[in-house]
């Protein structure tokens, strides 16, 4: 299964928040060949830059994403279609037609707040109990 990943589920993990351990989860099965972690290559640059704002060494950390995940570029057509959602955040919505242009078969994200289409959209702990248990 491949799963596109919201940068809030790296951030779960690497500052230890409310879903660290569905994020945990959900990486290993990932760096166990069960799923494959898709994300877009924005999400890379913004974990290292919060990462480093809350004083946390992300050399490691982004590593081990970079050896795991598939990170994938947006171009100009995306960031086109990305438009035409008209959702409140350009961000989620250019993650949204990332995900379909790389056929994902779900978003896992934790944002309440992210864009909705006909790709499944699920939370970190919904994924994990219905996927890895």
């Amino acid at each position: 299964m491949r799963l596109f990943l919201d940068t809030n589920i790296f951030l779960d993990l690497l500052l230890q928040r409310e879903y660290e351990k569905e994020a945990l989860m959900i990486l290993n099965s990932i760096s166990r060949g069960t799923h494959e972690g898709i994300l877009l290559d924005i999400t890379v640059v913004n974990i290292a830059y919060i990462a480093r704002k809350q004083g946390v060494d992300i050399e490691k950390f982004l590593k081990l994403i970079l050896q795991n995940c598939y990170v994938v570029g947006g171009n100009n057509q995306m960031g086109l279609d990305a438009l035409k959602l008209e959702h409140h955040d350009f961000e989620d919505a250019l993650q949204y037609i990332s995900a379909k242009e790389t056929a994902c078969d779900v978003v896992v994200t934790n944002d309440k707040g992210f864009y909705i289409g006909d790709l499944e959209t699920m939370s970190s702990c919904v994924f994990v109990e219905k996927f890895i248990g």
